[in-house]
């Protein structure tokens, strides 16, 4: 099958045009020979190498397998997406916004198996994927409708007989690079906005949901998207995703976007930025939370237990700092460890009920036991929690046999202060850091203490509180009386410090990011006009008015 073209007409997003191979999983569902997607082809790696997909909920169960791409494929899908770039940027943007459209309407045909997929291939519970495969269908429809608002402007000459326009450009071809955490919803934060303005993609998947990339692929082929516009290859961060970085500095990238660690995001903006290409760069965050004592206390332990546990705490928008004032502190803390105690964990596709599943993988249990070992390290208080579940070590509310997945407790560490390590430290995964705060300045203080500026929240009834915390908070997004956690398609998603360069996704924002401004100047006078220089100078005349008056 490698070679042969993407299949096209799929009557069923999980069955028309996949090759199955043998496999013993478990639960009888099948393994899928996976593919690269360069100019519309099915390819292998160049060298035939392979990686494989496991469900971090049910390890024996094996999604498939897909190729570990090399240099050449990846210099292969660039030279796709360059080849592709002149058609598809001179495709009216109408027509361009009519081919996502096609997309939302895809994705709404088949976004049950879409979600199951996703939930099976990355652990995350069926509701949380559905709201994420739902922000991705409200991605496509909203961006239908800005291809027919990718404006510019008429400016008014100091000149007669000349126009001055203002036009909207593509930048060329972009690697797109994201994280497993949000498979369906962050590449089409990207890619969508970056094909509505005319530019082709090079998308290296999530090493941990390849198969999900590859459905949600094929999906935008099928939507008419032409070939070499969005090319995939598959592999690792270290691997196909370093080749994509290192094609910046060949020249052969105009753009990158990027969602992940800090760390990696300094990277790639370096490289960038010597090469004068555009970077964004969507990083981690140490998310604040702040309680104050005119607050709802029970609407309050709902939003910090959401924000910290949904997803198993494996998002950049996740709390990190809970910071609660001195006089409601105890009583807060008892509310909260109640719920926390009470958590139900398990496989949200065998059981109903729980708030979060596993891992998204094995690496980033590992990962984030190593936090756990660093909040114990800097001398936090650990009220909850003892690591990874087990058969023999596993809270009251989980359900299921742990030992076929890769699942952790519930953690909490109070006495948290400003100069311990776990205080500034982002640590992906469920674990939430509990810090006590004197009075409003002290607890902004502490909001803004952390080296990240992603998220942040603050639960109070008293509206000068609340506008001298969005004021004063130095981050990218802030709820009052709200989670750390959410974002719908027409809101600009982004941070501040060490959780970005400023860009943002989604919302007519993003189109910054994937555009530059051209100007034109179109002389009609017949000869040559030179601003500043030709244009005639009007003199005011003196008032014969008596201002005395108003001495």
């Amino acid at each position: 099958m490698a070679g042969s073209r993407v299949a096209r007409n799929m009557t069923h997003v999980l069955e028309a045009g996949f090759e199955y191979i043998d496999s013993n999983n478990p639960n009888g569902s099948p393994s899928v020979r996976g593919y690269n997607i360069i100019n519309g082809q099915l390819t292998l790696a160049s060298d035939g190498a392979t990686f494989t997909s496991h469900n971090p909920a049910w390890l024996d169960d094996c999604l498939g397998e897909f190729p570990l791409s090399t240099k050449e494929d990846v210099h292969a899908a660039l030279a796709a997406a360059r080849a592709a770039f002149p058609g598809w940027a001179a495709t009216p943007a109408p027509t361009r916004g009519q081919v996502i459209g096609n997309m939302g309407r895809l994705l709404m045909e088949h976004k049950d198996d879409i979600v199951r997929l996703q939930a099976r291939e990355i652990g995350k519970t069926v509701k949380e994927c559905g709201g994420e495969v739902q922000e991705a269908i409200d991605t496509c429809l909203f961006f239908q409708s800005e291809g027919r608002r990718l404006y510019g402007q008429t400016v008014n000459s100091e000149l007669p007989d000349k126009e001055l326009f203002t036009y909207r450009r593509p930048l060329g071809v972009c690697g797109i690079i994201n994280a497993c955490n949000f498979p369906s919803a962050v590449p089409f934060w990207k890619m969508i906005p970056a094909i509505m303005c005319g530019n082709t993609c090079v998308w290296k998947s999530p090493q941990d949901s390849p198969l999900l990339s590859f459905a949600l692929t094929r999906l935008m082929h099928e939507a008419g998207l032409p070939d070499g516009v969005i090319n995939l290859v598959h592999g690792k961060g270290s691997g196909a995703g370093q080749h994509l970085v290192d094609a910046v500095d060949l020249g052969m990238v105009n753009k990158i976007s990027f969602t992940g660690s800090t760390a990696v995001g300094k990277m790639i903006g370096e490289v960038c930025g010597r090469n004068l290409v555009s970077a964004s760069l969507e990083l981690g965050g140490k998310n604040p939370l702040v309680i104050m004592p005119s607050a709802n206390l029970e609407n309050a332990v709902e939003g910090a237990y959401w924000a910290g546990f949904g997803t198993a705490g494996q998002r950049c928008t996740s709390l990190g700092n809970l910071i609660i004032h001195e006089d409601i502190y105890d009583e807060f803390v008892e509310r909260l460890m109640a719920k926390v105690k009470s958590t139900a964990i398990g496989d949200s596709m065998r059981h109903d009920g729980v708030l979060y599943g596993s891992m998204l993988s094995e690496k980033y249990a590992v990962d984030f036991l190593k936090g756990i070992d660093m909040c114990e390290a800097s001398g936090a208080t650990k009220l909850w929690g003892e690591g990874r579940v087990t058969n023999q070590n596993k809270p009251a509310n989980f359900i299921g046999d742990a030992s076929v997945g890769v699942y952790m407790w519930p953690h909490v560490f109070a006495d948290v202060t400003e100069d311990m390590e776990c205080f500034h430290e982002e640590i992906f995964g469920p674990v939430v850091t509990i810090v006590k705060a004197r009075d409003f300045d002290h607890a902004l203080h502490l909001a803004n203490a952390s080296p990240y500026g992603l998220s942040s929240a603050i639960y109070t009834n008293d509206r000068l509180e609340a506008y001298r915390y969005k004021t004063g908070i130095k981050a990218g997004m802030t709820g009052i009386n709200n989670s750390t956690t959410g974002a719908e398609a027409h809101l600009p998603f982004g941070g501040v410090k060490g959780s970005g360069n400023g860009t943002r996704e989604s919302g007519i924002w993003v189109i910054e990011a994937y555009s530059y401004w051209h100007a034109v100047n179109d002389e009609l006078s017949g000869k040559l006009q030179l601003a500043q220089m030709d244009v005639d100078e009007i003199e005011l005349e003196e008032a014969d008015a008596d201002y005395s008056a108003l001495a």
